[in-house]
């Protein structure tokens, strides 16, 4: 996550100025009574209050009542919002349109996703061949009868016989395994609960997958996910059935995940304890062609490195890794000369890989040039052969395939560039077009996109993205959105958004920027934006905004920010550190709460970003920035909107809800200061509808506090 401290002295002056230039926002606003309590808990001798603790019990009667009195304020707030049904409707609008996702081959045949335009969930096909006739293999649409039922994973065996998918209910992490006989369409009676952060791994006549115990209150949000199991299912029999092939009841906060080679000889086995502070993962590897039932080291040890197998080639294990390499690389390990060194195939390079797969007795590899994608061909033994030509500045994903694929689908897109499929022949090594979207109302030409670079508070440079109408006026009253994120070695690429032009189209200006913590420029990156160097990526932002302003795109009365989950907490650390910086403000299923973050569901795992407050030396630098703890008594806030759900069991809502009850308690009221409360939703929306719902709110708060009345 990330942010940090600007000198507050020269902007004094300023922010009383534009206190004087702000319009007084046209609604009075009564927010509820939030019963406090007495709660105060020690750390390394700080006492610190935590009055509103029983919001953290998201089953309670109170809370209940306090979640229905907050979203009658919020969405009697919205309703009084004249333009809000157009808005809502031209949003609707421009999401219409069909989208698809990159074809994959099993066998003779083709698997991809498309919706139709409104679709809730994206539909599955299967065709056989490329020129064969699509025919639904899943439709998650019927897996509610609201809508809010989502596919998790979807993996198809290697005979093509079996589909095995996850099902997740009203956006829960939580998901339930189920079996498909693929050229029936029959369901099989398979029916696996309890699974989490897992992928679906086939090994012959069934898969590998993770599963938590059973949570004592059933999708609980309260409860740490502890003590993670790997079991293997094998087609047609129950769950309890299952092998258990891997355990750790000494580390009950140890993650796994297992992988299985495309010729499923082997299974790999990766084993991290991020709630310890390690960013690196162990890797064991089984035989499976020779039956083996006990894991083999590759890498025994937990530390900071990371090692992702993609392949065996001639029976070495191919493996991604930043071990002596922060920009990562490719090595082969020898399974059967497992003390001798490594050897690298395709070594570090200046730019940060961004992954790595094989296809077509090729190496498909990705890189970042100033967050931008670079794909290069190499040969097995790690010759560079060429570079794929993309069609410009933007992010590529995909290029994975099969050993005997002639070409392979990628998919590129930026902020002016809807996302486009391409096919890629190995053999001309030529990308051609294999399928672009029609978005009706969009006409790239109508915008400019670029991008800049500008200096954070300690000198570093930061690339940034914008896009927006051409011909703009630089004369600071532009309408602008800046987002970023700025964690946990995410890359927040430049990629096109359909609902993104509701803002462009009335004049916003668009940025992002790629702060600290990220994975843009490899493990250095991200490590200058963690633990004790989180202030960094609070620098970085700020540093973002005062840019913008300084260049005359906008000014802090025209300046809106936005951010989610690790994004959330940033949003709120930066208008704790500069509200007078901004006129409104969206934090988004954020951290909040960041003396307790590790204490639910899954939280445990972000300690190898944060830090942890149990730590004395991490409290200190913690509790500096932790957005729940820094509201100031009195201080005058941009507009601010927060949105949670009442099924994100990842950032439990209780985040949200103590936040927004502190800022609403110690904040001036000069302002709105709302919370969003969503049903059936989660860390991120359950449905196309509430995707939907929940962006037209948002965009009509930011119009509404940004004095911008759209033209339809």
């Amino acid at each position: 996550m990330l942010n940090a401290l600007l000198p507050f002295a020269r902007m004094a002056s300023v922010a009383a100025f534009i206190g004087l230039l702000m319009p007084a926002f046209p609604q009075e606003l009564k927010y509820p009574q939030t019963r406090k309590t007495d709660q105060v808990d020690d750390y390394h001798g700080v006492k610190v209050a935590d009055p509103y603790r029983w919001l953290e019990d998201d089953k309670s009667a109170e809370t209940a009542a306090w979640v229905e009195a907050q979203n009658k304020v919020t969405f009697g707030y919205l309703d009084k919002i004249a333009f809000r049904p157009q808005l809502a409707q031209r949003v609707k609008q421009l999401y219409n349109y069909p989208k698809y996702g990159a074809p994959s081959r099993k066998g003779e045949n083709f698997i991809f996703s498309k919706n139709d335009g409104l679709q809730n969930q994206s539909v599955i096909y299967i065709q056989k061949g490329l020129d064969g006739t699509p025919e639904v293999l899943l439709d998650p649409n019927k897996f509610s009868t609201d809508g809010t039922a989502r596919l998790g994973t979807l993996e198809i065996s290697k005979d093509g016989r079996y589909c095995a998918y996850t099902i997740s209910s009203g956006g829960s992490d939580w998901n339930t395994g189920a079996v498909m006989e693929v050229a029936t369409r029959k369901v099989l009676s398979d029916d696996i609960k309890w699974i989490k952060f897992s992928n679906l791994a086939w090994a012959g006549n069934g898969f590998f997958y993770g599963r938590f115990p059973e949570p004592k209150g059933g999708h609980d949000l309260s409860s740490k996910n502890e003590n993670q199991t790997i079991y293997f299912h094998r087609i047609g029999t129950p769950q309890s059935a299952d092998e258990l092939v891997y355990e750790d009841k000494a580390h009950p906060q140890r993650l796994f995940n297992v992988g299985t080679t495309e010729d499923e000889k082997y299974a790999f086995l990766g084993v991290g304890d991020p709630s310890a502070g390690k960013k690196g993962n162990a890797l064991f590897f089984r035989n499976l062609s020779k039956g083996q039932k006990t894991w083999t080291p590759i890498v025994a040890d937990i530390g900071d490195d990371q090692y992702n197998p993609i392949d065996n080639v001639g029976g070495k294990f191919l493996v991604q890794t930043n071990h002596q390499a922060p920009n990562q690389k490719l090595a082969l390990f020898d399974p059967d000369k497992p003390d001798s060194p490594w050897s690298d195939v395709v070594a570090e390079k200046p730019e940060a890989m961004e992954g790595a797969s094989t296809a077509g007795g090729k190496l498909l590899v990705t890189y970042l040039k100033d967050v931008t994608t670079r794909a290069e061909v190499y040969s097995l033994t790690g010759k560079l052969e060429n570079e794929i030509q993309l069609p410009g500045l933007g992010n590529a994903g995909g290029f994975g395939g099969h050993r005997d694929d002639k070409f392979v689908f990628y998919t590129f897109t930026s902020l002016d560039y809807p996302p486009t499929i391409f096919r890629y022949d190995i053999a001309t090594r030529q990308s051609s077009v294999f399928r672009a979207p029609e978005i009706p109302r969009f006409k790239p030409g109508d915008y400019e996109e670029k991008r800049v670079f500008y200096a954070s508070k300690d000198g570093t440079q930061i690339p940034m993205f914008l896009i927006h109408k051409k011909g703009l006026k630089l004369d600071g009253t532009n309408p602008t959105l800046l987002y970023a994120y700025g964690g946990f070695n995410i890359t927040i690429s430049p990629a096109f958004s359909p609902l993104r032009i509701a803002l462009l189209e009335q004049g916003f200006v668009y940025a992002t920027a790629n702060l600290r913590g990220g994975a843009e420029y490899g493990e250095k990156w991200h490590e200058a934006g963690t633990k004790l160097h989180k202030q960094n990526v609070f620098d970085d932002f700020i540093a973002a905004a005062e840019w913008l302003i300084a260049n005359k795109y906008t000014s802090p009365e025209h300046l809106a920010v936005n951010g989610g989950s690790n994004g959330g907490l940033l949003i709120g650390a930066v208008i704790n550190q500069r509200p007078e910086l901004f006129r409104a403000a969206v934090p988004q299923v954020g951290v909040m709460d960041m003396l307790r973050f590790h204490k639910f569901t899954i939280g445990g795992a972000w300690i190898s970003d944060y830090g942890s407050s149990d730590n004395p030396e991490q409290f200190k630098a913690i509790f500096a920035y932790s957005p729940l703890h820094n509201i100031r008594a009195g201080g005058r806030y941009p507009a601010t909107f927060i949105t949670t759900a009442d099924h994100d069991d990842r950032v439990v809502p209780a985040h949200s809800f103590k936040y927004a009850a502190t800022l609403q308690e110690k904040a001036s009221h000069a302002t709105p200061l709302l919370i969003r409360i969503d049903t059936k939703s989660g860390h991120g929306a359950s449905s196309t509808t509430k995707a939907l719902e929940t962006t037209a709110d948002i965009y009509s708060f930011l119009f509404d506090s940004l004095g911008v009345t759209p033209k339809f």
